[in-house]
């Protein structure tokens, strides 16, 4: 099977540059996904860079490797229609292999609920997107039979770290605030082109550690590849119909930044 664009498919892809047809056999140690609509991306390099750099804290594949299975990725996905493509490195007994699951996007939605997971972060390894999927997965299906879309993680000491599949940013009048980057957080890459449109905008981008206490009376946004920018309506933060317009209107910015997806979005890397 040299193909990767069957929809609803796990593919393998070995080192003669061939797919293979994949069962979910195996533990996925590292996982990460971007939004292609109509042949368009934004981001895909550093989504790419940032599951290069999680591979190689396992052991995985080397970095040529792993460079070329992105390369590959990148121009087996379909220029019409509206995907939501998964990467991921797994383990499989003997060693790791890399698989790709071609998923059609499901709509976007343009606001959130949030429920606040009891206890603190449990998370493994934060900053690795796929270590935890099944403990996220547990979190965001608490959250749905609460009513809400999304599960709100705190630190320790109550701070706001990140959803179980988004990164979290508040406004403070004309300063777009979010959380620490470190080990307790994934990086974002939604919420880092936000910042660098925010900041060529003439906007202030800070980080602060804040409680739930603390954002009482700012409006809250949640970020991710999949649906952008979604204003918090309930859980978090303080809701009013021009956050949704605000929100909106940068929404429209980063989209923007989308580019016809292909192999030459992949940033090489030195063998």
């Amino acid at each position: 099977m040299n193909t990767a664009t069957d929809q609803g498919v796990r593919r393998w892809w070995d080192a003669d540059g061939g797919w293979s047809t994949a069962d979910a056999a195996g533990t996925v140690l590292v996982a990460d996904s971007w939004l292609v609509d109509e042949g368009q991306v934004r981001g895909l390099g550093r989504h790419a860079g940032r599951f290069g750099s999680a591979c190689d804290r396992f052991s995985g594949p080397a970095a040529e490797h792993t460079n070329r299975f992105l390369r590959a990725v990148a121009e087996s996905l379909p220029a019409r229609g509206r995907w939501f493509p998964r990467v991921e490195l797994v383990e499989t007994g003997p060693g790791t292999r890399l698989r790709m699951w071609l998923r059609p996007a499901p709509p976007r939605t343009t606001t959130v609920r949030l429920w606040t997971a009891a206890g603190p972060d449990r998370r493994r390894l934060p900053a690795v997107k796929g270590a935890d999927l099944d403990h996220l997965a547990s979190l965001r299906a608490a959250a749905a039979a609460a009513g809400a879309d999304e599960a709100l993680l705190v630190s320790p000491e109550g701070h706001v770290l990140e959803g179980a599949s988004t990164s979290i940013v508040w406004w403070r009048n004309d300063m777009l605030c979010g959380p620490p980057p470190g080990p307790g957080l994934l990086p974002g890459i939604t919420r880092a082109l936000l910042g660098e449109l925010a900041g060529t905008a003439g906007h202030q981008v800070v980080t602060e550690q804040a409680t739930a206490a603390d954002l009482t009376g700012v409006p809250v946004w949640t970020l991710n590849a999949l649906h952008g920018i979604r204003p918090v309506t309930e859980g978090l933060g303080r809701f009013q119909d021009t956050d949704a317009a605000a929100a909106e209107r940068w929404q429209s910015r980063l989209a923007a930044l989308a580019v016809p997806v292909g192999a030459a979005l992949i940033p090489e890397v030195n063998p």
